[in-house]
């Protein structure tokens, strides 16, 4: 019987080990809305990763893969803005959470899914300057170091719809 009692006992911490792992992923997600605005708006917003949308927009994105951003307008200059991914305080402390409860496990998801992560700065807001002819074509941006092509980018999203 006291045996019994020390495996349910062993099973149980195990379950409540693998359970509580992944806390930021859980919490936070692996995503997180990125917002782009520019004065004045109607810019259109080309990201590194392939996507495209016009000022003021929200993107969801990845939190683990760090992105260009370039915003082009006629009769405006092109500008541009790198969105960093590095662990932010939400993610520091979901991470020492895993640890601290003993989810290696856990701390490997949050790691893996980016979870831990948040994209700086979260709002990227550009005042364009006007200039003859500006841009006139959007082009994409080159990828950061550890950021996401659009190639990838495309078949991740391909992958989620289906």
């Amino acid at each position: 019987m006291h045996h019994l009692l020390h495996r349910l006992a062993l099973a149980a911490i195990l379950v409540a080990a693998l359970a509580g792992g992944g806390c930021a992923t859980f919490a936070r997600g692996s995503t997180q809305a990125l917002t782009i605005d520019s004065l004045p708006g109607g810019a259109t917003v080309s990201l590194s990763n392939g996507e495209r949308c016009s000022t003021p927009c929200t993107l969801k994105l990845k939190r683990k893969h760090p992105v260009a951003v370039e915003l082009c307008k006629p009769g405006y200059r092109q500008a541009t803005a790198q969105v960093r991914s590095k662990v932010g305080s939400g993610g520091a402390a979901g991470l020492a959470g895993n640890l601290l409860i003993g989810g290696l496990v856990g701390a490997g998801v949050d790691a893996a899914t980016g979870a831990a992560k948040d994209l700086n700065p979260n709002v990227v807001a550009v005042l364009l300057l006007e200039e003859a002819p500006g841009c006139r074509v959007p082009q994409f941006p080159a990828v950061p170091e550890h950021g996401q092509t659009p190639d990838e980018y495309a078949k991740e999203k391909s992958k989620h719809k289906k």
